[in-house]
């Protein structure tokens, strides 16, 4: 069997260790680490799963994310993050405060919020590392409801005496709620010096429960919105960034995040597509025109949120490949009529899953943004969920569609926030 797949969740591991400005720091850059949630390497290492519980683990998160995608309220620098996987998300280690305090966070491309447990709390999901605590950080403040920076964070409100409250849930009952603030946000960098970033707008959350791992404290927004870190880092990082996501065979080898210019997508192979802006702007919504079964192409006319452009959004955090009933009921049948093996029942969600115990051939599959052909490998399109069964990657959902992660495994793809695009290109990750 050709295609052994894995979920992408990563985790930031990023530790601040100085007082250097941004502005230092952007002269030489900086790269973290990128550790798969199930290496030997991540604290959340589970030596009882199996490759294959790992998967349907993975598989099982999928569907509980999308909820996520529907909340109720929600000078040029060279940089790379570290990531370690958690939960179908990522999880980031930062600093936070002066003195620098360690925090281990999801890092969500479906949020943009940044915001973390804070003492005192009257309400919080049980985690195993202390909480922060404000009063002990110098360059910690709070803002008035009549801010800009409480503009700028979706469903704040005032308080009796007029500072800037947030609350935040989400379709799967997680929630946080607490005070709007400012702090300095410290990024550790394993080819050169930490970067330091002052007044970084955050929720200090003392209201805060859900399906949150007790090894985390929080959520750091990556998605689009303006209170996300890629939005706060703005044009320091020229609106750039990166990653490289690696299959589970590579699971104990580490790759980068990257940031800036060195989040570039260059290079022969590389394929590009336009995001489209639209509502709301946490998302990354790209524009799928077809998906090709060999020579068998699917134009793809459903209009999951209302509109030709932007019909598809890309998520990192999303292990499956999830498409409107509709079409998916075109492209399921063109896959099996070009597989010859004995079909067999896979778990809930997954409609087209063989028997693996024989080897078998994959057809080609081709995804066709608008500008983008991006032809993926066995490995994108089947993953095995046992010893004897594989399933394909791409599922249906009502009124829905998003580009999950186990199609992006082993492509280097960049982000431009600026230029407004996204970039894809064939690599190997475990030597990005």
């Amino acid at each position: 069997m050709a295609a052994i797949v894995s979920l992408f969740a990563f985790v930031f591991a990023i530790v601040g260790l100085s007082n250097l400005s941004l502005i230092q720091a952007q002269k030489g850059g900086f790269s973290v680490e990128l550790i798969h949630r199930d290496s030997p390497k991540s604290p959340l290492y589970n030596h009882l799963d199996t490759t294959c519980n790992r998967v349907t683990n993975a598989l099982r998160r999928s569907f509980n994310r999308v909820h996520r995608f529907k909340p109720t309220s929600v000078s040029t620098m060279e940089a790379e993050a570290d990531i370690i996987s958690d939960s179908g998300e990522y999880l980031m280690n930062i600093s936070i405060g002066t003195p620098a305090f360690d925090i281990v966070a999801i890092a969500d491309t479906g949020s943009d919020l940044i915001w973390t447990q804070c003492k005192s709390c009257s309400q919080c999901f049980p985690q195993t590392a202390p909480l922060f605590d404000p009063t002990a950080s110098s360059t910690y403040k709070t803002f008035s409801c009549r801010t800009s920076q409480c503009g700028d964070v979706e469903g704040t409100s005032c308080s009796s005496n007029g500072s800037c409250k947030y609350s935040v849930s989400y379709g799967d009952g997680s929630y946080s709620n607490g005070e709007v603030a400012a702090d300095t946000l410290t990024l550790d960098s394993t080819t050169g010096s930490p970067v330091v970033v002052p007044n970084v707008i955050m929720g200090c959350g003392h209201d805060n429960d859900g399906s949150f791992d007790e090894n985390t404290s929080g959520i750091i927004g990556l998605g689009g919105g303006h209170s996300s870190l890629i939005s706060q880092l703005g044009t320091t990082i020229d609106g750039k960034f990166s990653y490289c996501l690696l299959p589970f065979s590579e699971a104990g080898n580490s790759s980068k995040m990257n940031f800036g210019s060195d989040a570039v997508v260059s290079g022969n192979g590389v394929v590009s597509t336009p995001l489209t802006k639209q509502s709301p702007q946490t998302f990354y919504f790209l524009t799928l025109e077809a998906i090709s079964v060999g020579t068998n192409r699917i134009n793809f006319t459903d209009k999951p949120f209302g509109i030709d452009q932007g019909n598809i959004i890309i998520d990192s955090g999303t292990t499956l490949t999830l498409l409107p009933d509709d079409f998916y009921s075109e492209l399921e049948p063109a896959v099996s009529s070009m597989i010859n093996a004995t079909k067999v029942n896979g778990p809930e969600g997954l409609n087209l899953c063989y028997d693996a115990t024989t080897e078998f051939t994959v057809p080609d599959i081709t995804v066709h943004f608008s500008g983008a052909d991006v032809k993926l490998q066995p490995l994108n399109t089947f993953v095995l969920i046992s010893e004897t069964v594989a399933c394909f990657t791409f599922s249906s959902l009502p009124n829905f569609a998003i580009y999950g992660n186990l199609a992006q495994m082993n492509f280097l793809v960049g982000y431009d926030t600026i230029k407004q695009t996204v970039s894809f290109k064939p690599t190997d990750c475990s030597n990005n």
